[in-house]
């Protein structure tokens, strides 16, 4: 199986906001964050793709998304495309 961390970009009335997350299947976890089913931080805001690693271990990518989120300067560099 594939796994799959990502970065999500939104930008709202000028507030830039990122979501960083794992999924095994990327579309359909992006269109539950769009319609408010994803996570509780991302509702009511239209999500896109900014960045996205692929992964053949689940651990190996929960190691990397906890990474990423703690990672503050990428995020700041990834959120530069929304």
């Amino acid at each position: 199986m594939t796994f799959y961390v990502y970065v999500l970009g939104s930008n709202k009335k000028g507030l830039k906001k990122t979501y960083v997350g794992w999924t095994n299947n990327i579309k359909k976890r992006l269109y539950k964050h769009n319609i408010g089913k994803g996570a509780k931080s991302t509702a009511g805001r239209k999500w896109k793709i900014l960045y996205k690693e692929k992964f053949i271990s689940k651990n190996k990518a929960m190691s990397r998304e906890y990474y990423l989120k703690k990672d503050k300067k990428l995020r700041k560099k990834i959120s530069r495309r929304i």
